[in-house]
């Protein structure tokens, strides 16, 4: 009976929320980074910035509509969809008018 020693791990397996590898970035470092790569993404490389703000700002919602929503993945979200729209209307636009009006 001496082998737990006290210290069961019946009642306590692992402290309640956290069931993955701490080691990556948390939720308000996601939604920052997704800010600023919506931001960057109005300037260059839009279509590539602005689904990376789109799945960061996802990632910093929880990948949920539901309950509180930080401020910063709120805008990485919808900042990298204009992104994204602005960037592909940009590249369709480019290619029909590379040959003129006609």
């Amino acid at each position: 009976m001496m082998a737990s020693f006290g210290h069961g791990t019946r009642r306590h397996p692992r402290t309640r929320g956290r069931t993955w590898s701490r080691s990556g970035p948390d939720r308000a470092t996601l939604g920052i980074i997704g800010a600023i790569c919506a931001v960057a993404g109005f300037f260059v490389l839009g279509i590539v910035l602005g689904p990376v703000a789109m799945i960061c700002g996802w990632l910093a919602m929880g990948r949920s509509w539901a309950g509180s929503r930080s401020v910063p993945a709120l805008v990485a979200l919808i900042l990298g969809a204009i992104d994204t729209l602005l960037a592909l209307l940009l590249l369709s636009g480019a290619t029909g008018s590379a040959y003129g009006m006609w």
